[in-house]
C-alpha cells in the first residue's frame, strides 16, 4: 500500500499582507498530479487544513475541490483537525463524505476514531485520528487520571488504542513533540505545557504528524513531520517543501519511506547587500524576482524612497531592512559593555531609551531600593 503525508496546508492564510490562495491552489494541483503519477491509496492529511476556525468562502471552496479531485481519482483521504482550525466545521457532513471515502475526523468524544483499510491480498492499514486536543477537552472523559498538561491529555487517549498485530498501524496526530525544529510561522504556547513525548507514540508503525512547518523526522524514520507544502516565513526561505510518502508491505510494520519534491509558483527567499548591487539586472535575473522576498540592505548612506525602488524590481517583496556596518558596531559595543555594568546602570539605560529622559532622583531612589531587594547588595 502507498500513502501520501500531508499538512499544514493552512489555506487562506496571508503572510506580510500577501494573500496566498492563488499559490496554495497551484500546490494543492501540483499533490493532485503526483498523486495522478504515484496512485497512492490514500492521501493523510494531519491538520491545519485552513489558517482560522472561520475560513472564507473562498478557503472552503479551494478544500472542496481538493477533496473532491483526490475522491474522483479513487484515492481516500484520511484527515484530521489541527490548532488552527474548528474540528466541528473539519467535521461537518464526514458521514456523507465517508460515503466517496474522504474520512474527516469528528469532534472528540474521548475515543480514539479508527479505520480499517485492506487492499488485495489481505493487506491491512490500521489507521488511527486524534485531532488537535487540549487538556481541559480531554479531562471530562478520563475523570480518573490527572490531566493537566498535553502530553498527559496525549498518553491518556493513546492508550486506549487496541493496537492489531496482523497489519500495519498508522497514526495521523497534530501536536508539538518534543525536541522538534520549529519556524516563525508556527503557534508554541509558553513554557512547554503543549509538548508530548516521542514515547508516548511508541507502539505505531507510522505516525503521520502535523503542526510544525518543517519536514523533519523524530527521534527514528517512522514519527515525521511532512512540514507544510508552502513557505510561510522567512525562518523557511531555505527549505525545500515535499510529500511524504508512506509504502507498506505485506509484511506488518516494514515501512518505506520517500518524499517527492513541491516546486511552488513563486518562492519565498531572501537577499542581502548594497541598494545597486540588489538592483543589478544580472542579480535580479539569476532567480525569479516576482519572488516573495525579505530584503537587507547594506549601505551606509540612507535611502530615499529604498521601498519604491525596490519594488520596481521586485514587486512581490514583503519585507524590507536595513542593516549598516555603524549599525553592527554599535550593537557589538552595546553587547561589550552590558557585562561591565551593573543591574542599576543598565536599568537606568532602559528607561532613558523608553522616556527619552533621565530618572529623577525619587525614581531613582525606588530603582535602588528594589534591586537592592532583589539583588542584596548595592547595585
Amino acid at each position: 500500500m502507498k500513502f501520501f503525508h500531508i499538512s499544514d496546508l493552512h489555506i487562506g492564510k496571508r503572510v506580510n499582507g500577501f494573500s496566498m490562495l492563488e499559490d496554495q491552489k497551484y500546490i494543492l494541483n501540483q499533490i493532485i498530479e503526483l498523486a495522478k503519477e504515484q496512485e497512492p491509496d490514500g492521501i493523510f492529511i494531519a491538520g491545519d487544513l485552513y489558517d482560522k476556525s472561520t475560513p472564507s468562502a473562498e478557503a472552503v471552496e479551494m478544500v472542496d475541490w481538493f477533496l473532491s479531485q483526490a475522491a474522483q481519482l479513487g484515492i481516500k483521504v484520511w484527515a484530521i483537525s489541527g490548532n488552527h482550525d474548528s474540528a466541528e466545521r473539519v467535521a461537518y457532513g464526514s458521514r456523507m463524505l465517508e460515503q466517496a471515502g474522504i474520512h474527516m475526523a469528528k469532534v472528540f468524544d474521548g475515543t480514539l476514531q479508527s479505520y480499517t483499510y485492506t487492499k488485495e491480498g489481505d493487506e491491512k492499514a490500521y489507521i488511527w485520528l486524534l485531532p488537535y486536543i487540549r487538556p481541559a477537552q480531554v479531562r471530562r472523559f478520563f475523570p480518573d487520571k490527572t490531566i493537566d498538561t498535553t502530553q498527559q491529555a496525549v498518553k491518556a487517549v493513546l492508550e486506549t488504542a487496541k493496537l492489531q498485530h496482523d497489519g500495519t498501524n498508522i497514526l495521523i496526530m497534530h501536536q508539538f513533540i518534543a525536541g522538534a525544529a520549529v519556524c516563525d510561522s508556527e503557534e508554541m504556547s509558553i513554557g512547554g505545557l503543549d509538548q508530548v513525548d516521542v514515547s508516548v507514540l511508541e507502539g505505531f508503525d507510522y505516525v503521520a504528524l502535523g503542526h510544525l512547518h518543517r519536514p523533519q523526522k523524530v527521534m527514528g524514520e517512522n514519527v515525521r513531520y511532512c512540514g507544510s507544502p508552502l513557505k510561510y516565513s522567512f525562518s523557511e526561505a531555505g527549505q525545500e517543501k515535499s510529500v511524504t510518502v508512506i509504502e507498506t508491505g505485506p509484511e506488518p510494520g516494514k515501512i518505506k519511506i520517500d518524499t517527492l519534491p513541491l516546486v511552488p509558483r513563486l518562492d519565498l527567499r531572501e537577499m542581502k547587500g548594497p541598494m545597486e548591487k540588489i538592483l543589478q539586472k544580472e542579480v535580479s535575473a539569476s532567480a525569479n524576482p516576482e519572488d516573495y522576498l525579505h530584503i537587507t540592505l547594506t549601505d551606509e548612506e540612507e535611502i530615499l524612497d529604498a521601498i519604491g525602488k525596490v519594488r520596481e524590481v521586485y514587486p512581490n517583496i514583503m519585507k524590507l531592512d536595513f542593516e549598516s556596518s555603524g549599525q553592527k558596531s554599535q550593537e557589538e559595543e552595546t553587547e561589550i559593555q552590558i557585562d561591565k555594568k551593573t543591574p542599576g546602570e543598565l536599568f537606568a539605560e532602559f528607561f532613558f531609551r523608553q522616556n527619552g529622559r533621565d530618572m529623577n532622583q525619587k525614581q531613582e531612589k525606588t530603582v535602588e531600593k528594589l534591586m537592592n531587594e532583589i539583588f542584596g547588595r548595592d547595585v
